[in-house]
């Protein structure tokens, strides 16, 4: 009977654990939700959106144009011409006065020296910009949540903190007038705890309220209501193997920002030989029906076939477009070999950054024994008379303060780690 209890409590134990967990969101869960309602992911998705159609407006040029015109004319007089034949003048009419007219050409270039190909490479650089800008933003959204999620689970710790630091004061203060009823210790013993008391209280109301900005800002990314409940799993990613070197590596082979500048670069060198190419010859063919309302004519429609040729022989406009589009990718160029110093610096700088907050975390947890066992001594001395009540309050406010550091090197730990898997590019 006795195990079949033991059996109950623990399967009921587990049932509490599993369902507490299961409604806690995780920070992969929390990037799913951001990327599916974030207003800056849309933005960047109607950019690519809007580069697709540039790309398809530019293969577009290669296909044959179709253009229909209409139209009527009145003239006020009967256009006429004169002849002389045997000395004798004579005119004639050689059209009417009012006619109407329509065509439908069409025409298909042959031969456009490039500026069609390189418009479309130039297209396509941009869209593989404008894709690859998107995870960018992708990324620095992540990077975004993570912050605000892990910044919800420090305010939490803070507040757990300081409640226990309120309730310990509550317990001293109740201890001290205890004590002071019965004459044992003075009434500046009773003021100093009350004091001290308040203040934390003071604190506590801080922290919460600082938890609430915290679960607002958090909410705010997710796109929800800003009072939305936040209840959060204290998981996190784990730091990204390779060594230092190798991390380094990683991230110039996988951040999207320098695909980016690649794409751009080339989009603008493509777009400086396309403008370039309208210096040179331009053929197209052409081909339709003329129709021209004409009783004089003997043929008022007629089919029409040729072929154009355009040669700008001089031109005071393009060369210095050209020239422009050109420096453009230079000063790319510039940039893009700027940020590669750029991210190494990033990932070296979180690397460096964990490892200086594990050192901090293996100190706190070594303090937190120490000043939990100086405030069991303090109070002990203190209730037997051997010390004065400001030891046993200093000793709790050390007790704080090794608790709030433990804390806060756990989550910078984790924020180290996040911050590093954002410099490699694989948030």
């Amino acid at each position: 009977m006795l195990d079949n209890r033991k059996l109950v409590a623990a399967l009921s134990v587990a049932i509490v654990f599993i369902s507490t967990t299961s409604h806690a969101e995780t920070l992969e869960t929390a990037w799913t939700i951001a990327l599916d309602n974030n207003h800056q992911i849309k933005s960047s998705q109607a950019n690519t959106s809007a580069s697709e159609q540039q790309l398809q407006s530019a293969q577009g040029q290669r296909l044959p144009e179709l253009n229909v015109s209409t139209g009527y004319t009145q003239l006020s007089a009967v256009p006429t011409a004169k002849a002389t034949f045997n000395g004798d003048t004579s005119q004639f009419a050689v059209s009417q006065s009012g006619s109407a007219k329509a065509q439908a050409m069409v025409s298909v270039p042959v031969y456009t020296s490039g500026r069609i190909s390189n418009n479309i490479g130039a297209a396509e650089s941009s869209l593989q910009a404008a894709q690859h800008q998107e995870e960018t933003t992708e990324l620095n959204l992540k990077m975004q949540v993570a912050e605000a999620y892990i910044n919800v689970l420090r305010a939490e710790s803070a507040v757990k903190v300081v409640r226990s630091h309120v309730e310990s004061l509550s317990a001293d203060s109740k201890d001290v007038n205890d004590r002071f009823e019965q004459g044992i210790v003075a009434n500046n013993d009773v003021l100093a705890a009350s004091v001290e008391l308040a203040n934390a209280e003071q604190q506590l109301i801080k922290v919460a309220h600082q938890l609430d900005n915290a679960k607002t800002t958090y909410n705010r990314l997710l796109d929800r209501s800003l009072t939305s409940e936040v209840n959060l799993d204290n998981r996190l990613p784990e730091l990204p193997a390779g060594t230092l070197d190798e991390l380094t590596q990683n991230a110039l082979k996988q951040r999207p920002e320098l695909t980016v500048l690649n794409a751009q670069i080339d989009a603008l060198q493509q777009q400086a030989e396309s403008v370039n190419a309208n210096r040179l010859p331009q053929v197209n063919v052409n081909g339709g029906y003329q129709y021209q309302q004409n009783r004089y004519q003997a043929h008022e429609g007629l089919w029409v076939a040729g072929i154009n040729m355009d040669w700008k022989l001089f031109d005071g406009n393009t060369g210095h477009k050209t020239d422009a589009l050109k420096s453009q990718a230079i000063a790319l160029k510039e940039q893009r070999d700027d940020l590669t110093s750029v991210m190494a610096l990033e990932v070296r700088q979180a690397w460096l950054e964990i490892e200086e907050t594990k050192k901090r975390l293996q100190t706190a947890e070594k303090t937190i024994a120490q000043a939990d066992e100086n405030l069991k001594v303090a109070t002990d001395r203190y209730q037997q008379g051997l010390t004065i009540h400001t030891e046993v309050l200093a000793a709790e406010n050390l007790r704080l303060t090794s608790h709030d550091n433990f804390s806060n090197a756990q989550f910078d730990v984790a924020l180290a780690r996040l911050h590093l898997r954002r410099a490699v590019g694989v948030l």
